[in-house]
């Protein structure tokens, strides 16, 4: 376990929302560490639906998911956020001097003098495909993200999917596994057609295999992997498999936040509606994943909660410090934290 990470602000959660946050508590001087159970930025966006094209976003007429999480990163550079991907939070805790103290499902530990949940609908947990038997061998020889790519070399490598995550993962691993094998129930794909391409020309390079059919069993002992029945139009075949990557989507669930003892209504963040302050001082929510009466589920809305959260958490995170409103159009002081000051 590395040293306890220490922040003025915690976000969990780093979709758009999250993402927003980040820009407006760091014009007012607050230091921003996000933590999210996928293996990159911008949740829902990037995970499920990139090339979605998005209309109801401000001077936007037209902006993909994945675009307006590109530009919030953009926007939100000067603040230098820090991250940590692939993490779920597991509790919290409030300390004697009114921070709060947060550990991950894998025991990091994290302190912040505010935090703020902006994880959408809840934390993405994958979806386990309907294999009899996977999960004895889920944890140790089966897993539904990449936390280390060293720990998959030297394996026969099985991934299946046919999203971005499943030939990401293909391309990726594919120099340090001693076999890949990508196997998907048909030959189209719903990842990027480059992505595609690409795992195309390995496979005729006789670099991977692709198979099209479905995984129906697993073989090993002791929840070692040593090979994967794929059944597919000619029958059933046998692949040595010592290591399973199935990206088959994933459902949300409000997971482990649901036993901090927050006041929840239908499985949603009861919030007010001047601060977005959960009924737990110090921790706010913001975005789909909180509720007050009419309440609207757009990014939009999630950003201008997030905006008149930062004020809440500032006089909180700097107790006795005098927050003037400004504006970014002519405060030089915001210019330069943006680096846009001539």
């Amino acid at each position: 376990m590395g040293e306890t990470i220490k922040t003025d602000v915690l976000i969990v959660g780093a979709g758009p929302v999250g993402l927003f946050a980040v820009f407006e508590l760091g014009l007012l001087d607050l230091r921003c560490h996000l933590i999210d159970i996928l293996d990159r930025p911008g949740g829902q966006c990037t995970e499920l639906y990139p090339e979605k094209p998005i209309y109801d976003i401000p001077a936007w007429p037209m902006i993909t998911a994945q675009g307006l999480v590109d530009k919030l990163l953009e926007q939100i550079a000067p603040f230098k956020p820090t991250f940590t991907f692939n993490r779920m939070v597991s509790s919290l805790e409030k300390l004697e001097d009114g921070s709060f103290r947060v550990v991950t499902d894998e025991g990091e530990i994290l302190e912040a003098k505010v935090v703020v949940i902006a994880a959408g609908g809840g934390s993405f947990q994958p979806k386990r495909p309907p294999i009899p038997g996977i999960e004895a061998y889920e944890g140790r020889s089966v897993f539904y993200s990449v936390r280390r790519m060293e720990d998959f070399r030297d394996h026969d490598l099985v991934i299946v999917g046919g999203g971005d995550s499943a030939l990401d993962w293909t391309l990726n691993l594919q120099p340090l596994a001693k076999s890949m094998t990508l196997v998907h129930r048909r030959p189209e794909f719903r990842a990027a057609p480059d992505s595609v391409n690409k795992m195309y020309a390995m496979q005729e390079m006789n670099q991977l295999e692709f198979l099209v059919g479905q995984v129906t069993g697993l073989k090993g002992q002791g929840g070692q992997l040593e090979a994967a029945i794929v059944k597919g139009a000619e029958g059933e075949v046998e692949v040595p498999c010592t290591r399973m990557l199935p990206f088959f989507g994933l459902t949300m669930k409000l997971g482990p936040i649901a036993e901090w003892g927050l006041d929840l209504h239908e499985n949603l963040i009861r919030v007010d509606t001047e601060r977005f302050e959960t009924s737990m001082p110090g921790v706010f929510a913001i975005g789909d994943i909180n509720w007050y009466p009419g309440k609207l589920k757009l990014i939009l809305s999630g950003f201008h909660e997030a905006a008149l959260m930062a004020q809440a958490a500032k006089r909180i995170a700097s107790p006795g410090e005098r927050v003037v409103f400004q504006y970014t159009t002519s405060s030089t002081s915001l210019q330069k934290k943006l680096g846009v000051a001539g």
